[in-house]
């Protein structure tokens, strides 16, 4: 099986989340492995949130991937998304590039490196509820102490000539606001709304934006050499804003009784971006001064992360992206991992993997055989640099 039909395969079994099962994807996978004699164990949590992790004796490099992909409604999709056509050079479906073709990826230069007589070095976890926080996938191996810290590649989509070696922080919010109901015609002179509360926050967040914050000498260069990816990627100019301001989204907002009742209650979603040189501590504080009131619920919580330009994994996955496309540039994430929580107990992570990024979560998610095809090179000279 090429690699193009093998992440056809793992995107026609449908793992997403929510609702969450991985069963059937983390089955398939084991039973991969099992056919190149390459031992696994299988760690099951509830609602069939299912993890694999193989058992080599003292592996050099941590391999991991997630399995679960965002949902997707077939409206305005140019072919099912949990078909996994193959069509006009593309796999189609939703996790094509988030992150099932990366999976596939990982499988084959496996698999090519055992048939051609080397015996790979290396652990492989994959994992089942990236895209919701991690809590049943690798947090849960990395607190049951099934996976030491070493080097690790994440097989996540990424530029094909950038590897992500850092990623900003994470503080991501439940808020629960309380108001003084009153009748609506006597407001603001009669009441307290919790929906004001709300938006007298998110005004707070837009000055806390506004502010620049500065980086060290030596991530400066990363910070310009990000910059231009998302002006290449995205269109977007003044990249470098993105990775030294904090970024926030109100996700979801509900609240309010009745349009002529001044609103008793308020529950926000929120999610921030933390960068470099933004102290989680101080943004706390002032969430805190400038929602007195709430209820505050810490979702999940990341400083920003980096593994140095000039550890061994970061220079041995460069010099094989170099190798297979002339050219490698390492880049700071803009988004979240589970790089986060390795990086945290002591790994140095990469990020490397085929896909389309601007189809990543969206319509017609797809990557292309040939990004497919290259990541295997990739793949395969990394893990036989650690491999003997």
């Amino acid at each position: 099986m090429d690699v193009a039909r093998l992440a056809s395969s793992l995107i026609r079994i449908r793992s997403e989340n929510p609702p969450g099962s991985t069963t059937e994807i983390v089955a398939f996978i084991a039973e991969f492995l099992d056919s190149l004699g390459v031992k696994n164990r299988i760690v099951s949590n509830s609602d069939g949130r299912d993890n694999l992790v193989t058992t080599e004796a003292s592996p050099q490099l941590l391999l991991c991937g997630h399995v679960d992909v965002v949902p997707a409604i077939p409206d305005d999709w140019l072919y099912d998304p949990f078909s996994g056509t193959i069509a006009d050079g593309y796999v189609w479906g939703r996790g094509a590039t988030d992150m099932k073709g990366g999976c596939a990826a990982l499988l084959v230069a496996c698999r090519d490196l055992i048939e051609s007589g080397v015996e790979p070095n290396v652990q492989f976890a994959f994992v089942c509820d990236e895209e919701t926080g991690g809590e049943h996938g690798i947090r849960s191996l990395l607190a049951e102490g099934l996976l030491k810290p070493r080097e690790c590649l994440i097989a996540e989509p990424t530029p094909h000539t950038s590897p992500a070696i850092g990623q900003k922080g994470l503080y991501r919010l439940d808020i629960s606001f309380r108001g003084t109901p009153g009748h609506s015609s006597l407001y603001p002179l009669v009441g307290r709304s919790a929906i004001m509360a709300a938006f007298d926050l998110l005004g707070y967040l837009r000055e806390v934006h506004a502010h620049q914050f500065p980086v060290d000498e030596d991530l400066q260069p990363l910070i310009s050499q990000s910059a231009a990816l998302f002006r290449e990627i995205f269109g977007i100019e003044g990249g470098d804003s993105i990775l030294t301001r904090v970024m926030f989204n109100p996700g979801r907002i509900e609240g309010g009784e009745k349009a002529n009742i001044v609103a008793e209650q308020c529950r926000m979603d929120l999610d921030i971006r933390v960068p470099w040189g933004c102290l989680l501590e101080d943004l706390r504080r002032g969430i805190a001064e400038h929602a007195p009131d709430a209820v505050v619920r810490e979702v999940d919580v990341a400083e920003p992360t980096l593994t140095p330009p000039g550890a061994r994994v970061v220079r041995t996955v460069c010099a094989e992206v170099e190798r297979v496309h002339g050219t490698a540039a390492p880049f700071l994430q803009w988004a979240a991992s589970d790089a986060k929580y390795l990086r945290d107990e002591g790994f140095d992570v990469v990020e490397y993997g085929p896909g389309e990024i601007t189809t990543l979560h969206a319509v017609d998610e797809r990557v292309s055989i040939e990004q497919l095809e290259r990541a295997v090179d990739v793949y395969r000279g990394v893990i036989r640099a650690y491999s003997g």
